[in-house]
């Protein structure tokens, strides 16, 4: 579904051409046209990996920017339905449409043809982006944007167009229309940019190296099950929460503050908790589009069950047309049932230490059915962390490659716990330290772009995981 030659944040032609380009002329030209240099920018970016999708995209922002100035007019829930209609419709048809068709031909033993349509990238985000502003248009939430050009800005900005995080147009509604760059916000932007592709080149993507082996590889054991279960949820967290701290960077470098979307999940107590630290974008979406409007937990306690199902299978199917994300949604939807009427009482006495190993082995499985071609595949997976697909404990081929990759999972571990930022936080609150810090920081800097540099020119394609969704 990616072409190769989409511009990724990690490739030469965005760090050394796109992004300096950009940067020189809307710091170049008058703060009024600083919106449609952004606009303009985003609009290339985005025909460069995906020119027969731009035009969709384009409609639906001019249906949505009908859709919003007919909602503030005439204060009508049925102009907002046909906007959802329309605009779900549409991602239906392109993400969802096969799947349908190849199940009613498995059910009904039919032979009806499948579209085969490839999935514009970035689609189920710049749909619920869409979406968040004309239900908060209807909701009196924000104003309604008259000026077609900063709606546009909003949908299309490139740090987040195609794999979020999900920004609501209440978080930057009066950035689009005044911001204030300072230095102090591009330098911040600089070094979370530099961060985060750090993360994503020499974390994420050895990890995904070392998941690929297991996959690919034909000599299991019950060790490396394990060792992949934890790669791999590793590989996802510094992949996905990398690209947040990229967007997250490039929109400060550009004078908008995005919300966070990671909150170190792995340290979760629950998967409550769990989910209010993992990709808080998307689920807080859920929470404040689907789950509250359906009566949130204000309704009798069937309803509240219907409600959680709801949403969780909705956010199951969100992230891919195919029977293990439903599966994946199903899974946490049951879990947060039986913490929520069962287990959480008992969560709540267990030690910290034991807490935190539940979730983080229901988050690991989890993913093994997430990272699956097929169900078949995740039982397998899950299966041999048990030792029930017959392998032997450990065996050289294990030893091999937990030796090759034991440092990047060491690293990952620890990464992944706030330990690092904790210890740096720690560092400024003395004089000495804090000065020297901000003095080393552009070194800092300049060191992982040289390091990122070499290993991009190395292996130069390596695309984002939620770039699929």
């Amino acid at each position: 579904l990616l072409e190769e030659e989409t511009m990724l944040f990690t490739s030469i032609s965005f760090l050394y051409y796109f992004l300096p380009i950009v940067l020189i002329t809307y710091f170049v030209l008058p703060k009024k046209l600083r919106n449609t240099v952004l606009c303009v920018a985003s609009l290339i970016f985005y025909f460069y990996g995906e020119p027969k999708y731009i035009i969709l995209m384009l409609a639906e922002i001019l249906i949505a920017y009908i859709v919003a100035l007919l909602i503030n007019k005439h204060k009508s829930k049925s102009i907002l339905v046909l906007g959802i209609v329309i605009h779900v419709g549409l991602l239906c048809v392109f993400k969802y449409t096969d799947f349908i068709v190849s199940n009613i031909n498995s059910l009904f033993n039919t032979n009806l043809s499948l579209l085969r349509l490839a999935i514009p990238i970035g689609i189920s985000f710049y749909t619920f982006q869409i979406l968040s502003y004309e239900i908060d248009v209807y909701r009196g939430k924000v104003k309604v944007q008259r000026n077609l050009l900063k709606l546009a800005t909003y949908v299309t900005l490139f740090p987040q167009l195609i794999a979020g995080p999900i920004v609501r147009y209440e978080t930057i509604e009066k950035e689009l229309d005044e911001r204030k760059e300072t230095k102090e916000d591009f330098a911040y932007g600089v070094t979370r940019f530099t961060t985060g592709l750090a993360k994503k080149v020499l974390i994420a993507n050895m990890l995904g190296e070392l998941c690929k082996v297991f996959l690919n590889g034909t000599e299991k054991s019950v060790a490396f099950y394990w060792i992949y279960g934890i790669a791999y949820a590793l590989q996802i967290y510094f992949d996905f929460s990398a690209y947040s701290d990229m967007a997250i960077g490039l929109g400060r470098m550009f004078g908008f503050h995005f919300l966070e979307n990671f909150n170190y999940p792995y340290i979760s107590k629950s998967i409550t908790e769990f989910w209010r630290r993992w990709h808080i974008s998307l689920s807080s979406w859920f929470k404040d589009y689907v789950y509250i409007p359906l009566g949130g937990n204000r309704v009798g306690k069937a309803k509240h069950i219907r409600n959680i199902v709801v949403v969780w299978l909705l956010t199951g199917i969100w992230h891919g047309a195919s029977w293990n994300f439903v599966i994946w949604g199903a899974m946490f939807g049951v879990i947060l049932l039986i913490e929520k009427f069962f287990l959480g009482k008992y969560l709540e006495k267990a030690p910290n230490f034991i807490k935190r190993l539940y979730v983080l082995f229901i988050v690991m499985v989890s993913f093994i059915i997430f990272n699956a071609n097929n169900m078949g595949e995740a039982i397998t997976n899950i299966a041999g962390l048990f030792g029930a697909n017959g392998e032997s404990f450990i065996n050289k081929f294990t030893i091999y490659n937990l030796r090759s990759y034991a440092i990047i999972l060491i690293i990952g571990i620890i990464g992944a716990t706030p330990i690092p930022k904790n210890f740096i936080q720690k560092l400024q609150q003395k004089t000495k330290t804090k000065r020297a810090i901000n003095l080393l920081e552009p070194v800092y800097v300049a060191v992982l772009l040289i390091v990122v540099t070499a290993y991009i020119v190395d292996n130069s394609y390596n695309p984002f995981l939620y770039f699929r969704f």
